[in-house]
């Protein structure tokens, strides 16, 4: 009989997070597999786990998931655990999870802590649509290009960050979005955990003179409607309304939407656009 993967999500912090469904199966698994096993350990002792520990990381998760499989094939129950979190959030798992599916192998997912979640409520910031993106990109382009494709999303924004690149990536942010509202939030669930909700430029300003310490997790406003018409309103302001119009129409409407269009944008009513659109062909 072939055994079961499970991915079992662990405390971010405060050990007191850990699920009993948790610990009823890093207890009742064959093997765990762990990120970092000295890491795992320390939370595996406190528990008074004993279990047989093997590497699973970034730089071995393509071998060390076939060498999983096996196991599994041969009857064994594998719990895959990272350093904190659920495994697949900026950590190894949607690897093993992708070659599971692939062949049909059995895999059940332990829920846990996550700290974009909790951040994002902590943040006062819109919880109903967010985009989380992880640690943007060392490459100056390659965080530029991910940048150019949210910058103009109305989603709340989530960012992870280490201490040492803190100043850095919000001045980055601050050069590229604006001074937007930010919650910043730093060693969530922990002894020295700290939520600052303030401004990009403020943030800015605090960390000149103040030393990041703790990793961070950063939620970002998305662009406000207000941003939004602005924006529309300075593309079209030296036109006429005609021209308008047929700024419209060669974007792909036709008329009849044009129309509809100008007379929202501009905050007029349609037969009073219509009345230019007459001419137009």
């Amino acid at each position: 009989m072939s055994g079961k993967l499970f991915l079992v999500g662990t405390p971010i912090g405060n050990l007191k997070d850990i699920t009993l469904r948790a610990l009823e199966t890093l207890q009742n698994c064959d093997v765990i597999a762990a990120e970092d096993t000295r890491q795992s350990l320390k939370l595996l002792n406190h528990f008074n786990i004993k279990k047989p520990l093997i590497s699973y990381h970034k730089f071995n998760e393509n071998n060390r998931s076939k060498e999983l499989m096996d196991m599994v094939r041969d009857g064994k129950n594998i719990a895959l655990v990272t350093d904190a979190g659920m495994p697949g959030i900026s950590d190894p798992g949607s690897v093993i999870v992708e070659k599971f599916i692939e062949n049909n192998l059995e895999f059940e997912v332990i829920p846990g802590p996550t700290a974009l979640v909790t951040a994002l409520v902590c943040s006062g910031l819109d919880t109903s649509k967010f985009l989380f993106r992880g640690f943007l990109p060392k490459e100056t382009k390659d965080r530029k290009a991910v940048i150019e494709d949210v910058k103009n999303v109305k989603e709340t924004l989530i960012f992870y960050e280490a201490p040492h690149k803190l100043l850095n990536t919000l001045s980055f942010l601050f050069d590229n979005l604006g001074n937007r509202q930010i919650a910043i939030c730093r060693e969530l669930t922990k002894l020295h955990e700290e939520i600052k909700h303030i401004t990009l430029e403020e943030a800015i300003e605090f960390y000149n003179t103040s030393k990041p310490k703790g990793e961070y997790v950063l939620i970002l406003a998305g662009k406000s409607e207000e941003e939004i018409i602005n924006e529309k309103m300075s593309e079209w302001e030296d036109m006429s309304i005609e021209e308008h119009i047929i700024k419209c129409m060669e974007d792909g409407l036709s008329k009849k939407e044009a129309v509809k269009k100008v007379a929202k944008e501009r905050n007029i009513s349609k037969s009073e656009v219509y009345k230019y659109s007459i001419t137009i062909k």
